[in-house]
């Protein structure tokens, strides 16, 4: 398998529409938690979200674009646009046939639906705005990146709920090993902070109902009680490492591994055992040709929820064995929220991040975990060296993804 360079990165997130922001706010410990302010929340249980701040989508395309995009759509391109910015890549001077697009979005716009909806029961079928389907469907994120960039490679959408953005960039690596494409703008990306999705996943008992920003999200502590519902978008420009250094890119990392599994075991909770998540692990460490030791950090699903990081943690110790207690382990969402479909791709960025600058941040808002729970959640931030390092991500319906990604070195 040919080496894959990763060369560009974009985001708009909770804490930040740059990676710059975004790396910084992580090392200040910000949290992007706040009152809910798209709706009004007095019926609702659920008060607070991880919301995106200050975004402009006509800083990125004209009027008449982000009038036919709903917001998942516009925070990709917006990404998609810094990634490729950031990765100096210039298209004019690329075979356009030959650079592909892999962005998913684990939901779509609800925002449109819920509207639409209350057209058709308020006004009839005939006040359902006409553009409503591609208005709504989760692959018009990857699609409007490429119509925007002129990209005429191949253009897919992964869909795997939480783990939509890992899924995304895994399969993206695998476009450009077996030669489908040369480059590839992958991530994730999702705006599911409406009524229909609070509700939704309020229902579940899945969501915080704290009204402390600042122990809301509080992923691996024995007091979590829920995930907190974040948006954004991550993206990033994959190369083979061949077209990288022909054109003479600024190589930040290398996506060395990928791991895709599936626990078989419910639609909502991750395998008891963790064994799926273990098994997704192996894998990206097998493909990137690293032992357990040669591993310093995990970038975990991390959810806050009470199944999942119980569940997460007996799978990395299933995955390292004694080699787990020598890893930093850290939740991104303890500050970002949950970014759902985005989520993997923010995280990715991170670990990205991490292995250029030797630094893992930490856990914010974390003080105790309990029982099994005895790894190190990185409850401060931690300078040491990171050559490599293991995003996971674990969705709805036992989708496991990892990504590894490795310090490049001349």
């Amino acid at each position: 398998m040919q080496s894959v360079a990763v060369t560009g990165m974009g985001i708009i997130s909770p804490i930040g529409n740059t990676v710059e922001e975004f790396w910084s706010s992580l090392k200040e410990k910000k949290v992007g938690i706040g009152e809910l302010t798209r709706f009004d929340t007095s019926a609702y249980q659920v008060k607070l979200a991880a919301e995106v701040k200050s975004f402009d989508p006509l800083q990125y395309m004209n009027f008449k674009e982000a009038k036919r995009m709903e917001l998942f759509s516009q925070y990709a391109v917006a990404a998609a646009s810094d990634a490729i910015k950031d990765a100096n890549l210039v298209l004019e001077e690329e075979d356009r046939t030959r650079i592909g697009v892999s962005v998913g979005c684990g939901i779509g716009s609800l925002q449109i639906l819920e509207q639409a909806h209350t057209k058709l029961t308020t006004r009839g079928p005939g006040r359902v705005p006409p553009l409503l389907v591609p208005l709504m469907i989760t692959n018009m994120a990857a699609g409007n990146v490429a119509i925007h960039f002129n990209l005429k490679g191949k253009c897919t959408n992964v869909v795997t709920a939480c783990a939509t953005g890992t899924h995304s960039i895994g399969e993206a690596l695998r476009a450009i090993q077996c030669g489908d494409a040369d480059v590839m703008i992958a991530g994730g990306t999702e705006a599911a902070i409406s009524p229909l999705g609070i509700s939704g996943f309020a229902a579940l008992t899945a969501l915080s109902t704290s009204t402390d920003p600042l122990h809301a999200s509080i992923p691996f502590d024995k007091s979590r009680g829920g995930f907190v519902m974040g948006e954004g978008a991550g993206i990033v420009v994959l190369e083979s490492m061949e077209h990288a250094k022909a054109r003479g890119a600024h190589i930040l990392a290398e996506l060395a591994g990928y791991g895709a599994t599936c626990d078989a075991y419910h639609i909502t909770s991750p395998s008891e055992d963790g064994e799926g998540a273990a098994r997704a692990m192996l894998l990206a460490m097998k493909e990137a040709g690293l032992g357990v030791h040669e591993v310093q950090y995990i970038n975990a699903h991390g959810t806050g929820t009470h199944h999942n990081d119980l569940f997460e943690t007996r799978a990395i110790k299933k995955a390292f064995g004694e080699a787990a207690y020598a890893l930093n382990v850290n939740s991104t969402k303890s500050m970002t929220g949950h970014m759902l479909g985005a989520a993997g791709a923010a995280e990715f960025i991170v670990c990205v991040k991490s292995v250029m600058e030797n630094y893992i941040h930490a856990t914010a808002g974390f003080e105790e975990a309990e029982g099994e729970m005895d790894l190190d959640y990185t409850r401060e931030a931690v300078q040491r060296e990171v050559t490599a390092a293991v995003s996971n991500s674990l969705g709805f319906g036992g989708h496991n993804g990892s990504l590894l990604v490795k310090k490049h070195v001349e």
